[in-house]
């Protein structure tokens, strides 16, 4: 079994900034992509960014130019850096991996951490 545990979020004025953590544990033979998530209080859950074993990044053009997400392959840890916070960015952010581990190739969750910016 591999678990995802997020950490980092918390309260924080707009233009702030903030760094969100997300550990993978587990039985873990390799880890192919790794994501952030973000769900809004009435709204569908949506791609922040993703990253690549290779280091390959992508997007939403809501936080291209602020967000910048980066993994650590030797402690299975993603990262996402969060620039210029805006009010709209409120929301729960998931990590996501896609994991080849005891049970094959799998994608697990992690269970959330919450962003607020506010004033």
């Amino acid at each position: 079994q591999v678990q995802l545990v997020e950490s980092g979020g918390g309260l924080v004025q707009p233009g702030g900034s903030l760094r969100l953590s997300c550990a993978a544990s587990g039985t873990i033979f390799r880890i192919n992509a790794m994501g952030w998530y973000r769900q809004a209080p009435g709204k569908e859950r949506e791609l922040v960014a993703t990253i690549t074993s290779a280091g390959s990044t992508n997007y939403a053009d809501s936080v291209k130019g602020r967000f910048t997400i980066s993994r650590d392959n030797a402690k299975n840890t993603v990262y996402l850096q969060m620039n210029s916070l805006k009010p709209e960015d409120t929301a729960v952010y998931y990590c996501n991996a896609k994991v080849l581990g005891s049970m094959g190739i799998m994608v697990y969750w992690g269970q959330g951490t919450q962003v607020t910016v506010s004033s």
